[in-house]
């Protein structure tokens, strides 16, 4: 059951900063040019579960007209979810939060679990395909923890993504201490390609990536890396399952779901296989709002695996709690429109301290190796946008 959180200061928000553009932001979401910017805190609404089904009319039961919340769920479903109504709130270019980080940082890394501990995960993770036909695709992640001299604002990170962004949709929104990995509250950061769903009355979207390839150096060597992975029939397969449990999720409340043939989406440092599913609510008046239908959604086999259950219980033995990483992020209104991304290209940061994440989806001919550079490549995307 929802309720309400009335002690703002886990979540390290000051409620005292409610004019439009004072101070550091309480929830940023959306483009580089147009996004939902939210000062102060006007209410905070969590569940100690992200599948809580009583979330969606909880948090749209608080919202006036013209508000929206914005928020995050967690990857697993028996974690937190968190969702703020901003005390004001904008529609504005995130650029115009600042440069980007402008002053050089001092900076220690440390991966978690190292390159090789994860190609060895990985090297699990196959095996245990070869002997479960049943299990499909499991995807296995690590960390970069990232300690910073001087420290980064939100601010900064947010606005520094956007030089890069793309089409992907930025975010910065509060997450409690129970999600973070040392147990203090931090910012959900990030600049995700991967459109969970999103819904405009009866009008539902969803665009999900599976199956990746890192851009090439040059022009003729992307061109390849585009082409190859457009081939690979291994990350066809891959991209395949992914588009199959979106399809049979949002099937049942749609009169009409249109399915293409997947094409390629880049971003500065990847190309995705993409399925742009479109359809229309049979009776948008009882369907469930952007919110509801991120829940049914989530987590797709693109960053838990299939079948679900199992690829969940393989994720907690092979790899460290990911908390909010590879959930779902995004914004929510009165009447149920809204959009959320996968929780992916993000990273939690509290003061001095930016902890990254990625991950790669591991199937029956993946390669540890592989692998092991693709969830670098991933890692790049946001050490470049942060300049570091």
């Amino acid at each position: 059951m929802s309720i309400r959180e009335p002690d703002l200061s886990p979540l390290d928000l000051n409620p005292t900063d409610r004019v439009a553009g004072t101070g550091e932001p309480s929830v940023v979401f959306g483009g580089a040019d147009s996004a939902i910017v939210g000062w102060g805190v006007r209410d905070v609404v969590t569940t100690r579960r992200s599948d809580d089904p009583d979330l969606d009319a909880e948090v749209r039961g608080r919202l006036a007209d013209d508000e929206c919340a914005v928020g995050a769920l967690s990857f697993r479903g028996d974690d937190p979810a968190t969702f703020v109504v901003p005390a004001s709130q904008q529609r504005r270019a995130v650029t115009g939060l600042g440069p980007g980080p402008t002053t050089p940082h001092r900076v220690r890394r440390h991966e978690h679990p190292s390159a090789t501990a994860y190609a060895r995960s990985v090297a699990r993770a196959l095996e245990h395909l070869e002997r479960e036909p049943e299990l499909r695709k499991v995807v296995l992640g690590r960390w970069l923890r990232l300690e910073l001299e001087p420290a980064l604002t939100r601010s900064e990170v947010v606005a520094g993504l956007a030089r890069t962004a793309g089409l992907a949709r930025l975010f910065a929104v509060p997450v409690p201490a129970t999600l973070a990995p040392t147990e203090e509250s931090s910012y959900l950061v990030g600049a995700s390609p991967e459109l969970l769903v999103s819904r405009r009355g009866r009008s539902v979207r969803a665009l999900p990536l599976a199956g990746s390839a890192p851009r090439g150096r040059t022009p003729e060597e992307d061109r390849l890396a585009a082409e190859e992975l457009l081939d690979s029939a291994k990350n066809r397969a891959e991209h395949g399952l992914v588009v199959e449990s979106v399809a049979a999720a949002l099937g049942p409340a749609c009169t009409e779901l249109s399915v293409p043939a997947p094409t390629l989406v880049a971003t500065d440092s990847m190309w995705h296989l993409a399925t742009d599913v479109r359809g229309h609510l049979d009776r948008p008046d009882l369907a469930p709002g952007a919110l509801g239908l991120a829940q049914l959604l989530h987590p797709t086999p693109a960053v838990c695996g299939t079948p679900t259950e199992r690829a969940r219980e393989l994720v907690a033995a092979l790899e460290p709690p990911r908390g909010p990483m590879t959930g779902a992020v995004g914004w929510t209104s009165r009447d149920g429109d809204g959009t959320f991304v996968v929780t992916i290209r993000a990273g939690l940061l509290h003061d001095h301290r930016l902890d990254l994440f990625a991950g790669a989806g591991i199937v029956t001919g993946s390669d540890p190796a592989s692998e092991t550079a693709e969830t670098g490549a991933k890692l790049r995307t946001m050490l470049r946008g942060v300049g570091l």
